[in-house]
């Protein structure tokens, strides 16, 4: 068998090969065992090494690796030539300003009036129906208000039995009122403080002592006060006609038995206008995307490509064009081989070049140029839908030409990469282009993406959580304050009252906007286009290319 192997590879005649003394036969078996252990070893270094290549130069700008993971500083871009002008405002800028609180709420309004002119030292009268408004802010000295209840212990004449006397239902056990545990709760919640900062801002500041111990006790109550806001929260979100939806990474302990198997745990995010939902699962699973979203949701989702969301039907998916720049970016700056020795047989074939992924990152350019035009208001969106229907079919053409490529099975090279990504994006290509026709639907993921931000953070700087206590408070205190924050509501108002209506038994502020709010009129087309999914393809033929466009489209 080796001797046929042989006679193939270095096309030996037979009658050449029988002339041929038998140690020499011997020694050209041996060679080309050799030789053959030799291609093999080169060819498993030559994959490792384009392996370790490809790992190195990925980046946050290429992948999904986040910007903290970048080894390398990105490289700098060309200075611009200086003009001659100073730093900061220049002549004619508008400027900017504090604004200045409501005369109402000055404890005094101090007059001052010119007494002499400027210029000739004549004495001045009148008054000034437009004066310059200067506000001096101070914060007084925080006053602590302590009150002191004193429970009595009496002996009974009769049995001689002692009795003390118990607090009142009105005065809380705790021996913090509702404010205290606020504060406690957006220091830790809000800012990220650890406990022991906590501690430390809360003697600093208001002069309050506290041990650690309370500060957790004090968590605990904030996180339970809150829980029927995030739950109403969460419904909100998963009836939500769009919702944009994330995830990250969470550590987890277990000092509370409850990962026992130190699982590793993921802090998901699902976000609509005006309110987002946070949780903490030990899972990043179709299961835990169900958990997030709800099993019967049926509104849009924006996210990136990851498979837990797959069970989400096509036609309700949009995909982060942020997510698919990377991908571009990675297939144009591939190092891809252009031919491979196997067996001693040369067989040259040409790799996917890297203008494939420099054309599909040229569409995205486009498009983005146009859907900068759609938010300014210099396009309509049917405008905007012609356009991309000719756009749409080039970006399909490139990822069908990546997608044609022969490779093998099992085959991992970077063509192999770039052939499958293309496969698997136009298995969801409909997905791209949802944003086209419905309004109030981003191209891209970042609402998610930047409301996840301040978890990363906080993970960074508190290495998780110790107990599913703990991550349960993360959650819903990112739920409160991402909430809050992007209704230009008050954190700590919001959790002093909750706060009070937990105590007191009464109903607890809602996370929801307010009535006056948009949000629930906004998108009008999401529900039309969820009942009629057919009218969603822009390049049917109601949207055909109209002679009036042509020169936008030639513009653009």
């Amino acid at each position: 068998m080796e001797e046929l192997h042989l006679l193939e590879s270095w096309e030996i005649e037979d009658r050449d090969w029988q002339e041929t003394p038998v140690a020499v036969k011997r020694l050209l078996v041996r060679s080309w065992k050799e030789l053959e252990e030799f291609r093999q070893r080169i060819e498993q270094l030559e994959a490792e090494n384009q392996w370790l290549k490809e790992k190195v130069n990925n980046s946050s700008r290429n992948s999904h690796k986040p910007p903290s993971s970048d080894q390398a500083k990105p490289p700098k871009s060309q200075e611009k030539p200086k003009r001659g002008k100073k730093r900061g405002g220049q002549p004619g800028h508008r400027g900017h300003s504090r604004p200045l609180y409501p005369v109402e709420e000055c404890e005094r309004v101090t007059d001052h009036y010119p007494q002499t002119c400027g210029g000739c030292g004549e004495e001045l009268t009148g008054v000034d129906p437009n004066p310059y408004r200067h506000q001096v802010v101070e914060i007084p000295p925080i006053q602590l208000h302590i009150e002191e209840h004193r429970l009595h212990q009496l002996a009974c004449p009769h049995c001689g039995e002692k009795t003390r006397a118990v607090l009142p239902e009105e005065v809380e056990t705790s021996g913090y009122g509702e404010r205290v545990v606020a504060i406690v709760s957006v220091l830790s919640g809000m800012y990220r403080h650890s406990h022991r900062m906590v501690v430390s801002a809360l003697s600093d500041l208001f002069g309050v002592n506290m041990s650690l111990g309370t500060v957790n006790r004090l968590r605990t109550e904030a996180s339970e006060a809150v829980s029927g806001p995030v739950d109403e929260a969460k419904a909100y979100v998963q009836s939500a006609p769009i919702v944009g939806a994330d995830e990250t990474g969470f550590r987890q302990g277990n000092a509370d038995g409850q990962n026992l198997h130190s699982k590793r745990a993921w802090l998901w995010v699902a976000v609509t206008q005006g309110v987002s939902f946070f949780c903490v699962l030990l899972s990043r699973s179709t299961a835990a995307a169900q958990s997030l979203l709800g099993e019967n949701f049926s509104g849009i989702l924006n996210s990136d490509r990851y498979n837990a969301y797959n069970w989400v039907d096509v036609g309700q998916r949009q995909l982060c064009w942020a997510h698919l720049k990377r991908e571009f970016t990675k297939i144009s700056a591939a190092e891809l081989r252009s031919s491979v020795v196997r067996l001693g047989t040369q067989s040259a074939r040409s790799g996917v070049s890297r203008q494939l992924g420099r054309d599909l990152l040229a569409q995205q350019k486009k498009l983005f140029r146009l859907w900068h035009r759609v938010r300014d208001g210099t396009l309509t969106r049917t405008q905007f839908q012609t356009l991309v229907s000719e756009l749409r079919q080039r970006v399909t053409d490139l990822l069908e030409q990546g997608a044609h490529y022969p490779i093998g099975a099992k085959e991992k090279t970077p063509v192999a990469k770039t052939v499958r990504t293309c496969r698997q994006l136009l298995k969801v290509e409909s997905a791209l282009w949802l944003f086209v026709t419905v309004e109030g639907l981003e191209p891209t993921n970042n609402a998610a993406e930047r409301a996840i931000r301040p978890a990363v953070l906080w993970r960074r700087t508190s290495f998780g959580s110790q107990s599913q206590a703990g991550s349960i408070f993360v959650a819903r205190m990112l739920t409160v304050v991402t909430s809050l924050r992007s209704q230009n509501r008050n954190v700590l108002t919001f959790m002093t009252e909750a706060i009070r209506a937990a105590r007191q038994g009464s109903s607890p502020p809602s996370l929801l906007p307010q009535e006056n709010s948009s949000t629930a009129s906004s998108m009008p087309h999401c529900k039309t286009y969820l009942l009629d999914k057919a009218k969603a393809d822009f390049r049917l033929s109601e949207f055909e290319i109209s002679h009036s466009f042509e020169a936008l489209s030639n513009n653009a």
